[in-house]
């Protein structure tokens, strides 16, 4: 079984300098391979002299997570795909764990638990004990439900591999067959929720998605991107309808939608009491786009569908009305 550990770039030279060195240091079982996304900073030089066994691929233009990896992965021969953030640190034997999981021919993806670099005996925003979703595609985690996040005191260290619905991005292992089978990332959403979408894709095939909790990587979150932008709000607003709407079995799928489109504007009103209008808008904006995109991402539907993707029914109501913890 042979593994690909490739790494997004875009202006990124400080975190390959921080956290490239753990990954060379523990990844004996993969070739490194590193994706620029037309970085203007000196990152491809300084790979060139630091780290000449790393592996680099130059896309020519930013083409975001999505794209990024997609034209990148076509030229990269491996069984199984570990996408990983430039800003996370791994640990020494985190490759063991997951490469057993894959011995059983109907998982696909695997995440690794995510903690935080920041505050270690933390789990991290972004993964976590890996994923899940509510009735309405609101994403949540083992670990960390909205802004609450726990520390990591052995609660979902269940045996591996554990049943999850979607595998953070941050740490993303795929088996290359079916991540070509399934074209990969939806390269129109440019950044955010495309791994959510993808699992769920992954699971429209009979697959399995699960969490192995015997491996361990610490990220910073956010890096990139913060949650304080209101791009970022925009794009997962907007992803996350594209998302339904390519996904959602037939029967509930305009109920689901208008639903979740209600809950998005109970969100703005809340940004705009909190006073923060330019959130409001970024929501605004990710339904417009919606609307206007609809009949585009409706034919993106597969002719398979399952039925049963949730466990929650809305974990909006259940964290911010009921106060469930």
């Amino acid at each position: 079984m042979t593994l690909a550990i490739v790494i997004l770039n875009w202006n990124g030279k400080t975190l390959l300098q921080q956290f490239l060195p753990s990954v060379v240091q523990y990844a004996a079982e993969g070739q490194i391979y590193v994706i620029d996304n037309a970085s203007t900073d000196d990152s491809i030089a300084f790979l060139r002299s630091h780290f000449p066994e790393v592996t680099i691929l130059e896309n020519p233009t930013n083409s975001g997570y999505a794209g990024g990896y997609n034209h990148a992965l076509q030229h990269i021969e491996a069984d199984i795909y570990c996408l990983l953030n430039s800003d996370v640190r791994v640990t020494e034997g985190w490759l063991t764990p997951i490469l057993r999981t894959f011995e059983d021919e109907g998982i696909a993806v695997v995440q690794p638990k995510i903690k935080d670099e920041k505050r270690p005996s933390y789990f991290e925003y972004a993964g976590a004990a890996g994923g899940f979703i509510d009735k309405y595609g609101f994403p949540y985690c083992r670990g960390r439900v909205f802004e609450r996040v726990e520390e990591d005191k052995g609660q979902y260290n269940t045996p591996s591999p554990s049943p999850i619905f979607w595998a953070s991005g941050a740490c993303f292992f795929i088996r290359a067959e079916v991540f070509h089978l399934l074209g990969g990332f939806d390269e129109d959403f440019f950044a955010h929720q495309e791994e959510v979408d993808l699992c769920w894709r992954v699971h429209h095939l009979g697959k399995q998605v699960v969490y192995c909790a015997e491996s361990t990587v610490y990220h910073v979150g956010g890096a990139t991107l913060t949650a304080t932008n209101p791009k970022k709000t925009y794009l997962n607003f907007r992803n996350s309808l594209f998302m339904l709407l390519k996904n959602l079995p037939p029967k509930s799928l305009y109920t689901t939608l208008f639903l979740r489109m209600v809950l998005d504007g109970i969100a703005g009103v809340r940004f705009l009491l909190q006073g923060k209008p330019c959130f409001l808008w970024a929501i605004v904006k990710a339904h417009l786009h919606f609307y206007k995109r609809f009949h585009f991402f409706k034919k993106k539907r597969p002719s398979e569908l399952i039925t049963d993707y949730y466990q929650k029914k809305s974990i909006v109501w259940e964290h911010f009305v009921v106060g469930d913890r």
